[in-house]
């Protein structure tokens, strides 16, 4: 009979997949977890979690500490490495108890002539861990375990508040709520969660959005099974106010998967005279398909590519489409930490120039007077600001639609010339942009 992996070996081959084979680590924790029995999948995921959220700034401490980097081919004990970095710093296990563990698990993991180096390593560490953290924590970019090259983008972006942005992306974020207005008034459902145990308040400025106080798992969520409440974190909820729904539209959500977006759209406006989802990725559709069902909603969902309208569309026009747009999500970093370890530096003028592609595109399915809403989760000027003053230029008919005529918008964001930014942590929100264009 196979021994059972510990935790921490679970956890360190998660993130080594993540480096190695670009996998999301969700998708890597999916397939650790398959090893695992039940009663260590939280702390599973608790470690990897953790591993991947501090992997830059324990990559720097390594260099401190290493005489010699470890060979690329040594991912699986660099990942062990973060692992027990993590866990020191998390301080909930004795110090010596995550070194002994580390040492055993990269026995579990046949990591034999590596177990004297990562033992020492450790060591070594706590030795001298005040002053190399108090070195280390000069850099924001360290500090906050981010890539050089990326914390250097964020900064010529966004001079004056980039380390704001590190630091908003290097906490964890609060556990937003949608409560279905169809099926639940929000003071009703806010006093159901405070008599279960779950304190939450209401977000004044965003209709039917709540914080819980504290997170919990999805399934603890009253309601949630019947269609209650969604989560979905309040800057996502924001696109209500540029999209300015209307009985009787005509509405496209591209890019929607996984349809937070489209349930929103239909529960907000139910009397629309059609509203389509359409997403390209044929495993998250269904994604879109469940929730809909889950909370007594219907759309037209086309497994498709928004950018290629001959292959799906039906030759009528939108009154408003919503373009959430494929970005870097540097904005949603705080929620998965693994996109700091999976981004690459041209990776932000690929997705700016499939920006511009989807704009084209869509743009044509936009009815005269309607509205075409862009949407990302990320902050670079490129994606954002650059992406829709570029469109503008090219497009005689296209014109922007002022924040300042977005009915109801919260006193949320930073507008520049095209939209207004969200930033990370902004309100507890994500960091979302937002632009609204109408044709001409």
């Amino acid at each position: 009979m196979s021994r059972v992996l510990s935790a921490r070996a679970l956890a360190a081959r998660a993130l080594a997949a993540v480096l190695e084979r670009d996998v999301t680590l969700e998708a890597a924790l999916e397939q650790a977890l398959r090893e695992a029995p039940a009663t260590l999948h939280a702390n599973v995921r608790s470690l990897g979690y953790g591993a991947v959220r501090g992997y830059f700034r324990h990559e720097a401490l390594l260099k401190r500490l290493l005489a010699q980097p470890l060979a690329s081919s040594a991912r699986l004990a660099r990942a062990l490495l973060s692992v027990a970095l993590f866990e020191l710093e998390d301080a909930r296990t004795p110090q010596y108890a995550v070194v002994d563990a580390a040492v055993e698990a990269a026995r579990d993991l046949h990591l034999h002539k590596l177990t004297g180096l990562i033992n020492a390593l450790l060591r070594r560490y706590l030795r001298e861990r005040e002053p190399l953290d108090a070195d280390l924590a000069r850099n924001p970019a360290v500090r906050h375990a981010f890539p050089e090259w990326l914390a250097q983008q964020i900064r010529a972006d966004w001079p004056v508040r980039w380390t704001q942005i590190l630091a908003a992306s290097d906490r964890q974020a609060p556990l937003w709520l949608r409560i279905n207005a169809r099926r639940a008034a929000d003071q009703a459902y806010l006093e159901e969660l405070r008599k279960q145990g779950m304190p939450a308040h209401l977000q004044p400025q965003v209709p039917h959005a709540l914080v819980l106080e504290k997170a919990c798992e999805v399934g603890e969520l009253p309601g949630f099974g019947d269609g209650r409440c969604s989560v979905q974190d309040l800057g996502a909820q924001c696109v209500a106010f540029p999209l300015a729904l209307a009985p009787g539209q005509r509405v496209l959500d591209a890019c929607a998967a996984p349809g937070g977006k489209t349930a929103l759209i239909a529960e907000r406006q139910p009397r629309l005279a059609a509203l389509w989802a359409v997403d390209v990725d044929a495993q998250r559709v269904p994604l879109i398909e469940a929730g809909l069902a889950r909370l007594g909603c219907e759309a037209r969902v086309c497994c498709a590519d928004a950018a290629r309208p001959d292959t799906w569309w039906d030759g009528q026009g939108f009154d408003r489409i919503l373009l959430d747009a494929p970005c870097s999500a540097l904005g949603v970093i705080r929620r998965h930490s693994d996109i700091r370890l999976r981004r690459r530096p041209g990776d932000i003028d690929k997705f700016a120039s499939r920006q511009q592609g989807l704009l084209r595109a869509l743009f044509d399915l936009l009815l005269p007077g309607g509205r075409l809403v862009y949407a990302t989760c990320t902050v670079t000027r490129r994606e954002n600001r650059d992406t829709i003053a570029a469109f503008l230029a090219a497009t005689p008919t296209a014109a922007m639609v002022p924040p300042v005529q977005w009915e109801g918008w919260p006193d949320l964001g930073e507008t520049d010339e095209c939209g207004v930014q969200i930033l990370p942590g902004e309100a507890g929100a994500d960091g979302f942009y937002y632009a609204a264009l109408t044709k001409q």
